[in-house]
């Protein structure tokens, strides 16, 4: 099944995400896939959600109302929770898009892996480690474009990750393992499986998050492995493959 026919729920916890770039993530969400539950919950009585109102009306979201019942309590993860494990056992859809910046979904998140589904968590970088690594894909919403421009080139990527991570050796390291991981016997990985493989390791893992828009311009300006452009006979695109130019000293 190819990621365009894949049918997901996107459920959004309106309590602790902002409302400014949900379209940015709805944009996201396509390369995974198409959106055939879309819901967000929160209670709409409060001027807190007075936000939110305008962006439902133009991406079509549903909202469900959740009243705060006790002052301090989130009753918000409860409704999408049980609103999830209904659309789960339902057998309709092949994965889900959690959009939350808490970690009260961390046990949905691995229920639902569980049952063999892809969970893909949407989140600011405050989100705790442990929802984010309980997804399959994890994205950070600072690095998702929020204008109606279709490309996010490489300088557009830096201007919207201010708080973007720095390239430290444990960056290296992570790729030059992944390399290592799937090379072949003469060292040379695809980008492709490199790619897979490191999200394997880190969920939350993207280019986006070192103002690069693609791993593969991330890879030549580290300028620690060599690139190698291969094209097959008869194709119209290129491989690439990539090999550790030294090695990198792993920690202890």
């Amino acid at each position: 099944m190819s990621d365009s026919e894949k049918k997901l729920a996107v459920l959004i916890d309106a309590d602790n995400v902002p409302h400014k770039n949900i379209k940015g993530i709805l944009k996201e969400i396509t390369k995974y896939g198409s959106a055939t539950f879309k819901r967000i919950y929160g209670d709409w009585t409060t001027q807190a959600m007075s936000g939110w109102k305008k962006k439902l009306l133009e991406t079509a979201i549903t909202p469900i109302q959740q009243y705060s019942y006790t002052t301090g309590k989130n009753s918000t993860d409860s409704a999408l929770i049980i609103d999830a494990m209904d659309i789960l056992y339902s057998g309709n859809v092949d994965g889900f898009c959690i959009v939350a910046s808490d970690s009260d979904y961390t046990r949905l998140a691995v229920r639902i892996r569980e049952a063999g589904l892809l969970v893909y968590g949407f989140g600011e970088r405050k989100t705790p480690e442990a929802f984010r690594v309980s997804c399959d894909k994890f994205t950070y919403l600072e690095i998702i474009d929020s204008s109606d421009s279709p490309e996010l080139t490489d300088t557009k990527a830096t201007q919207q990750a201010n708080s973007s991570e720095s390239i430290n050796p444990e960056l290296i390291e992570l790729i030059s393992s992944s390399v290592e991981d799937v090379a072949d016997e003469n060292g040379w990985a695809s980008l492709g499986a490199v790619g897979s493989h490191i999200q394997k390791k880190k969920p939350d893992f993207d280019p986006r998050n070192y103002g690069f828009s693609k791993l593969t311009p991330l890879i030549t300006n580290l300028n620690v492995f060599e690139i190698d452009r291969r094209r097959s006979k008869g194709s119209k695109a290129d491989v690439i493959y990539i090999k550790t130019k030294v090695k990198v000293k792993q920690k202890r």
